[in-house]
């Protein structure tokens, strides 16, 4: 690593607690995707079709990638700095564009602002990142000159989709997504460049886990929005109250199964391990998205509980039976969290996989059972889920498995 010449100003320290502190800016910059979170889950609990949860995902995983990619700058470019808050902001703005044109991004008109929103984001980023590295890092610096190729090549897409006519932008936004989802996983490998050595994402293991620990904290903070809105706008009969008090166990629940021992584990875990960049890939990068993925869905589902809970909706106007959301994301939810605990050096959990098993039994009770009663169902095996791997680590002994920081990652 050459020593620093150019931009130095626009890089962290990482010799203090700058290396490893969020800031205040960054945590206002998430605030705009509570709106875009409440966006995407508000589209799903309007048209609960087939095609509008395939729109979902793919608006999902667009807005989760402008989150981590900037969390991972962040990682090597200080937010205290006056141009980097400019930038934030600037990206602040364009997030909230992007957010208020998602409820039409697949009709005519709003898809082409979303689309240049993501590219723009995307792509002026990691230019940024070529400048402020370029004298700093080199080799840092010619990895994010193979990111905005790649990123150059997926934006042919997103702009092609948001021009083309609304029945046929998914295929063009959904090959883009897997552009950029195979980007990181090829390591952004280039003809005549070649890919990006692992060793040369020089991580920080605290900010990482913090910076994802407290976004899972606003997509949680989105399932309280809309279970209070909803419910404030119900004349709140005892059913509508056990609806209610039913999401709200939802919530608590996931926050328990990623907040109660595992967050803290994967602090130590990356800050151990010799291949932090690998560890924050697979547990800071792709697990999360499972995660938020399957809070977005518990948002719809509990929403549907609270204003349909006896009516099993999709057995009408091809909609998807709300059973079927409520299980899916709890499996989705639990599936995250599998991977996240896997990535940080824990087994694969049984508890955790005969809790994905149990719910999908529970599929076969789908007729039978009103949402209401499926609700308090999912809660059960989230519960029990919990229970399990809570007396697996007592009886097994917390802080020896705890220290045991082994290299293991999903890849």
């Amino acid at each position: 690593m050459s020593s620093p010449t150019s931009r130095p100003s626009l890089i962290r320290s990482q010799s203090n607690a700058e290396a490893h502190r969020v800031s205040f800016i960054e945590l206002f910059f998430d605030l705009v995707f509570v709106f875009a979170i409440t966006q995407i889950a508000h589209g799903l609990i309007d048209h609960p079709d087939g095609g509008t949860f395939t729109r979902t995902l793919v608006l999902t995983m667009a807005m989760w990638w402008v989150w981590v990619y900037t969390t991972w700058s962040l990682n090597w470019l200080s937010p205290e700095r006056s141009l980097i808050r400019v930038v934030l902001i600037a990206a602040m703005l364009i997030v909230l564009l992007m957010s208020s044109a998602i409820p039409e991004a697949f009709d005519e008109g709003q898809g082409l602002i979303f689309a240049l929103g993501y590219v723009g984001l995307q792509l002026g980023r990691a230019m940024l990142m070529v400048a402020a590295l370029r004298d700093h890092d080199a080799a840092l610096s010619v990895s994010y000159i193979r990111t905005s190729i790649w990123f150059a090549v997926s934006a042919v897409l997103w702009i092609l989709g948001g021009l083309a006519p609304s029945e046929e932008r998914l295929y063009f936004w959904a090959a883009a997504i897997v552009i950029d989802l195979l980007a990181p996983l090829f390591r952004y490998w280039m003809p005549v460049l070649g890919s990006t050595a692992p060793s040369v994402w020089t991580v920080s293991g605290e900010y990482m886990a913090e910076r994802t620990g407290l976004f899972i904290i606003v997509v949680l903070g989105e399932t309280i929005i809309v279970t209070g809105t909803a419910f404030g706008e119900l004349e709140g009969n005892p059913t509508q109250v056990s609806a209610f008090l039913s999401a709200f166990a939802s919530t608590v629940l996931m926050w328990l199964l990623y907040f109660a021992h595992d967050e803290s584990r994967g602090r130590r875990f990356i800050n151990a391990s010799r291949n932090a960049a690998m560890v924050a890939r697979s547990a800071y990068t792709w697990a999360p998205v499972v995660l938020v993925l399957g809070l977005v869905l518990t948002a719809v589902a509990d929403e549907l509980v609270l204003l349909h809970p006896s009516d099993n909706i999709g057995t009408e106007d091809q909609y998807i039976p709300t059973n079927l959301l409520i299980l899916t994301a709890s499996s989705v939810y639990l599936l995250g969290n599998l991977l996240f605990k896997r990535a940080i050096g824990r087994p694969w959990l049984v508890s955790h996989i005969a809790g994905i098993l149990a719910l999908a039994g529970l599929s076969a009770a789908s007729n039978a059972l009103s949402p209401l009663a499926m609700n308090w169902a999912s809660n059960a095996v989230l519960l029990a889920v919990i229970v399990w791997d809570y007396r697996t680590r007592s009886l097994t002994g917390s802080t020896s498995e705890d220290n045991r920081e082994d290299s293991a990652t999903i890849d």
